[in-house]
């Protein structure tokens, strides 16, 4: 079975945690030199945000990637972030779980629900969003499904629209929502250094 790959690698992660403002951080770092940094709501255990990072061609550390969260704004100097901004109208893609699906909300998208068509493209592994109008079209993996190597199931995907945002949800399946209860239970285990102790502490 192919779901206890992706825990066993989680298992063997160096793993270090830290509690600071509500949130529990992990950071993971897997032996071939990658780094997952991941952050849960304590209370209700939702995750809030996934970054991976790996070395670049020189050996240093590469930048973060966001998988989950609020995508991260380049950091430009003062003046030039002045003259350079990306419109605020630009359509904002950013993924956002709950505790029982994966959900992708875009912003800035003001047009009705009836216009957008969100699809599955199995062969290809990925969702794809088209618009009747031509305006907008995104295709997005989900690397949870592939790291568990599951299939794109059509009947798990919904979507719905307000407030100029297309939100799409994927329902997690079984495989997936057992795997995380289980990755839960590990992680409460490890030492957490409060953020008042400096160092994190290891496993």
């Amino acid at each position: 079975m192919a779901v206890p790959s992706w825990l066993e690698r989680l298992r063997a992660a160096s793993k270090t945690a830290l509690v600071q403002d509500g949130i529990r951080k992990i950071h993971y770092l897997f032996e071939d030199g990658k780094e997952m940094a991941e952050e849960y709501d304590v209370k209700t255990g939702v995750l809030v945000s996934r970054k991976w990072r790996e070395k670049n061609t020189l050996g240093g550390s590469g930048k973060w990637q966001v998988e989950v969260g609020e995508p991260i704004s380049p950091l430009l100097g003062a003046l030039e972030s002045e003259l350079i901004k990306e419109s605020s109208s630009n359509p904002v893609f950013m993924r956002k779980d709950t505790l029982s699906s994966f959900q992708w909300r875009i912003r800035n998208l003001p047009y009705p629900k009836e216009v957008y068509s969100v699809a599955v493209e199995k062969e290809q592994r990925c969702c794809v969003i088209r618009t009747t109008n031509k305006k907008y079209y995104k295709k997005f993996s989900i690397p949870d499904l592939d790291r568990y190597q599951l299939p794109l199931d059509a009947a798990a995907l919904s979507f719905t629209h307000a407030n100029n945002t297309l939100i799409i949800t994927y329902q997690k399946p079984k495989e997936i929502l057992a795997a995380e209860e289980q990755l839960q239970k590990e992680l409460k285990k490890i030492k957490v250094a409060n953020s008042g102790d400096g160092d994190c502490k290891t496993q």
